[in-house]
């Protein structure tokens, strides 16, 4: 492995200096190009031999029999470790998060917002985890649609509403959805799903007299679909997909692996569960990610936190690992604070 500290001082220089200009145009870079730059001031020759032992050294690869050099993942991981300078996000970029997502709504849309701000100022695909939903249920509600179904309506403390399309049972009489809905709301109200299926499952023994079976049988499907709704786990959200489209013209093949990794959505889920143990903004280049690994994407992720400072949830992007990670990196860090304040108020 190779550490800044094994470089002398202008081997840096020219190592970062061919970093940055293959970060802007994703094409090798020669030594004649790197030559031109004023801050440099090398003959193209000495920078060559430069160039030739830090390929040597695994920090750079030749794609073609060209001149040119590319950074490799290691030598990538080295410049954003170690030589790339982080700034803050611009004033425009800050009121255009701010703006998506301090609006009025619920939050799971206002969650869809940032992360589609956050995709558009990053020209990548943004994902955001929502850990799991488990926050009280404030009210059950039955929509009829046909004579054999119905839409429950679940709305959290949060505000998060969620829709479960469900059959109904045959021969239901006309005031059962409501009577349903009164004896869950009664049951569940203020309680959070683990809470509410078994205090449901007891009311529904202690009122045997109250419930005729159609309607008891209405209520025990109602709980049975909320296994699988809110609370039901960890909720991915991903946005901007398009963007990685951008550009592409020369590496369809690479963006065409990458949009099937995107439908993996179960090792989305794993790999930003595993990034919520680290603190801060956290890089995955290339086949540091297994995940991503064949399409050579870069993932950068960073948590949120609830009003007691728990990590609930991550905030990352994921596009091709010639990233404007110095834009990148801070607009990631600074939606993870937007989305932690959401988390906050929905918790008051």
């Amino acid at each position: 492995m190779v550490f800044l500290a094994d470089i002398d001082s202008r081997s840096r220089q020219i190592f970062k200096s061919l970093v940055d200009t293959y970060l802007q145009t994703g094409q090798p870079v020669g030594s004649r190009t790197l030559s031109r730059e004023p801050d440099l001031g090398l003959s193209p020759a000495t920078i060559r031999n430069v160039m030739s032992d830090l390929t040597s050294a695994g920090l750079l690869e030749a794609p073609h029999a060209s001149a040119g050099r590319l950074p490799t993942e290691k030598g990538l991981r080295l410049f954003v470790d170690g030589l790339m300078e982080i700034g803050a996000p611009s004033p425009e970029d800050r009121r255009a998060l701010e703006a998506e997502a301090g609006g009025e709504g619920e939050a799971r849309s206002l969650l869809d917002r940032a992360a589609v701000q956050l995709s558009g100022l990053t020209k990548t695909a943004s994902l955001v985890l929502t850990g799991t939903n488990d926050q009280p249920l404030r009210q059950v509600s039955f929509v009829p649609l046909e004579a054999d179904r119905a839409l429950m309506v679940l709305v959290n403390k949060a505000g998060d509403v969620e829709n479960r399309l469900m059959h109904l049972p045959a021969g239901l009489p006309a005031n059962a959805l409501v009577q349903a809905a009164n004896f869950l709301n009664a049951s569940m109200s203020g309680r959070t799903l683990a809470e509410a299926r078994s205090e449901v499952a007891k009311a529904i023994e202690e009122a045997r007299g109250e419930l005729d079976d159609l309607t008891r049988e209405l209520v025990q499907r109602g709980v049975a679909d909320l296994s699988t709704g809110m609370g039901g786990g960890p909720q991915l959200i991903v946005k901007g997909q398009a963007n990685l489209l951008t550009d592409a013209a020369e590496d369809l093949d690479r963006v065409q692996q990458l949009f099937e990794e995107l439908e993996r959505q179960q090792g989305i889920v794993d790999l930003l569960t595993a990034a919520k143990e680290g603190d801060g903004v956290r890089i995955f280049i290339g086949s540091e990610n297994p995940l991503f690994s064949l399409s050579g994407s870069a993932v950068v992720t960073a948590p949120y936190r609830d009003a007691d400072r728990n990590i609930v949830g991550v905030v990352g992007v994921v596009g091709p690992t010639r990233l404007n990670y110095a834009r990148v990196i801070p607009l990631v860090d600074y939606t993870a604070e937007i989305v932690s304040r959401l988390a906050q108020s929905s918790q008051g």
